[in-house]
């Protein structure tokens, strides 16, 4: 298994762009799962979804934070994040697009805008992580 450690500087170190995603995203759970109630109306989906959803981000944030915690990062792990990060900005797409979850029109600008920024992470994690492919251990698993 081959690890990587910040290399060359990057706009931002792969480390920063993984704690950043899991502040913004558990932020974004505990708003949805705290304000579901309140939210329902803004957005459309009802509560129990609203909370879901927010149950989700939070323990999604738990698991970038702990990547990120790592050391060295495992390239492996940020490279995941990086496909679900983007799965989540289709997905996103997705349901702005249709009626899955009957968004207002608020809750659709919402959706649109959050999978803007989910895609800027991926975007910045990607950068980071080219400017990190320098093995720590030439065949070393790197599992410190």
């Amino acid at each position: 298994m081959t690890t990587y450690r910040e290399s060359r500087p990057a706009l931002l170190s792969l480390r920063t762009t993984l704690h950043l995603d899991a502040v913004v995203t558990g932020a974004n759970g505990l708003a949805y799962t705290a304000g579901a109630t309140v939210l329902d109306d803004l957005l459309g989906p009802t509560a129990p979804v609203l909370a879901g959803i927010g149950v989700f981000l939070i323990g999604y944030a738990l698991l970038v934070a702990w990547a990120g915690a790592r050391d060295p990062i495992r390239k492996q792990m940020a490279t995941l994040i990086i496909y679900l990060n983007v799965t989540w900005v289709a997905a996103s797409l997705v349901v702005a697009a249709s009626d899955l979850l009957a968004l207002t029109t608020v809750g659709r600008i919402w959706v649109v805008l959050q999978a803007i920024v989910v895609g800027g992470f991926a975007l910045v994690q990607v950068l980071a992580l080219r400017a990190s492919r320098y093995p720590v251990a030439p065949g070393g698993d790197g599992d410190t």
